[in-house]
């Protein structure tokens, strides 16, 4: 089991977000580096889709996103947390 973080962008997500993308970077290589986060990136069209993230755990997931500079400065309007069962892997 997987579990995918959904981010919902706020209003003029590009100018809110650049103030914190330094903290949201290194917020995302701290996770990465601990084995939790496996996969992130924007979804298409990501100031109207947002972005995704693959974790490890529910736990981790719910961390990451209570803690980033992106929810905590409303970069972020919503976020959002499902379990995901992974059936083919490598």
């Amino acid at each position: 089991m997987k579990y995918l973080l959904f981010y919902e962008p706020a209003d003029n997500v590009v100018e809110r977000g650049a103030p914190h993308m330094a903290g949201h970077s290194a917020r995302l290589r701290e996770f990465h580096a601990r084995g939790d986060l496996l996969l992130v990136g924007p979804l298409e069209d990501p100031e109207r889709n947002g972005a995704l993230s693959v974790f490890r755990t529910r736990e981790a997931a719910e961390e990451f996103a209570g803690g980033d500079p992106f929810v905590r400065h409303g970069v972020v309007r919503n976020w959002y947390v499902r379990a995901w069962d992974e059936i083919l892997t490598p």
